[in-house]
């Protein structure tokens, strides 16, 4: 087809292309495992989310499969009007549980999970919306779509965020609401929440944590940053996604029972969305399962993280500030990024380039992530291949 009025598009996507921007996303051909078929070649996979390795676990696909022959395959509606089925509030009071909260409420995904809060809570223009420069893009357009002003300070540059919360804006401010990543994504450091919530405690501000990176990861049984820093019951809100260490779909708020009925009734992805298939809400119920009754998990996930990361440190790569499973090779030039990752998946090694916009220039890199379900076989192969191309490219 062609259209005249879309003859634009076709520039926009060469001027994507000449800048490293013009994305073709690679094709599963098996499940999401640690060991995967990627555009028809087998592969050590570094580029999952499925941190715990269970998106192909018998138990959690059973499980899955027995919601579906229980309620069918999806809802067909909203949860305020037929969409809320008993597996759903189940899902809801175990994460309550597992994050230490009164309450939670499921959304759509991560992203809107982060849009619906902050839409909701900064509302009005009297109130100031606090964000860390490196918090994902969902909190970023959560704060866009929000009616309050917004400040921005320095990646975990406490003395910054202490300058703004006393400022004349932020002491006017109806609401104040710092809003944190947990576990940054792209570098895989942790935020200080500790600090961060003595600063909230000490300016009377709401504090927000997104740990979609975290949960399932850090903590005890995994239960995320506040956990990890000791303040189960300390943190107003957690955010989180149900599409990485739960290999499913979705996201939650783990709040108070007041704020999770309050976003019922007028967060916007809520009302306006259909609700998990039930058999999203039996993966993440399964995952649960496992994660408070299999420690193994867990400890064999950091056993490798840190296996993989002295390895590459060993061959001379950069790591970043990393503190996780998510591990940064730093390239620092989008060209070399994207063909370091090429000539990898040639060698049998799946690894994303990260380049401008995602990151700032200068920062590109390629982003790894080890998982519960790699060998340490998988992950000797995977780094003598970086070592291998790396010197080849210069980058060691």
């Amino acid at each position: 087809m062609t259209f005249k009025t879309l003859s634009f598009v076709k520039k926009e996507n060469e001027a994507l292309k000449k800048e490293n921007r013009f994305l073709t996303p690679r094709t599963l051909n098996s499940s999401q495992n640690p060991r995967a078929i990627i555009d028809g070649k087998k592969t050590v996979n570094l580029t999952s989310n499925n941190y715990l390795a269970l998106a192909d676990d018998p138990y959690v696909k059973r499980k899955a499969i027995e919601a579906i022959k229980k309620y069918g395959a999806g809802t067909a509606a909203v949860r305020t009007i037929i969409g809320t089925m008993d597996i759903h509030l189940e899902l809801e009071k175990k994460f309550a549980a597992f994050k230490r909260a009164e309450a939670s409420i499921l959304f759509q995904s991560g992203f809107t999970s982060n849009v619906a809060v902050c839409q909701s809570l900064m509302s009005s223009e009297e109130d100031l919306l606090i964000s860390d420069e490196l918090n994902h893009a969902s909190i970023i357009d959560g704060a866009r779509l929000a009616k309050s002003p917004r400040k921005i300070y320095r990646h975990k540059d406490m003395n910054h965020l202490k300058e703004i919360l006393e400022s004349q804006e932020a002491k006017k401010a109806r609401r104040k609401l710092i809003v944190t990543d947990g576990v940054f994504s792209m570098d895989g450091d942790i935020a200080p929440l500790d600090e961060i919530h003595s600063l909230a405690k000490k300016y009377d501000a709401i504090l927000m944590v997104d740990d979609a990176h975290a949960s399932g990861v850090i903590g005890r049984q995994g239960r995320g940053t506040v956990n990890h820093f000791g303040l189960d019951g300390k943190v107003e809100i957690q955010i989180g996604t149900l599409s990485k260490a739960f290999a499913a779909v979705g996201g939650y708020a783990a709040t108070t029972k007041d704020l999770r009925d309050y976003l019922g009734s007028v967060a916007r992805p809520f009302l306006f969305s259909s609700s998990q298939p039930p058999s999203v809400a039996a993966t993440c119920i399964a995952v649960l399962d496992i994660l408070l009754g299999k420690p193994q998990y867990l400890k064999r996930l950091w056993e490798n993280t840190a296996f993989f990361k002295e390895e590459l440190k060993k061959a001379g790569f950069d790591t970043g500030e990393s503190e996780t499973p998510i591990t940064p090779v730093m390239v620092g030039d989008s060209e070399k990024a994207v063909k370091f990752s090429k000539q990898l998946f040639e060698e049998g090694v799946f690894a994303l380039s990260i380049c401008y916009p995602t990151v700032p220039k200068g920062k590109e890199r390629l982003r790894t992530i080890v998982t519960a379900g790699h060998t340490i076989k998988d992950l000797e192969f995977a780094a003598a291949k970086f070592a291998r191309v790396g010197k080849r490219l210069g980058i060691i």
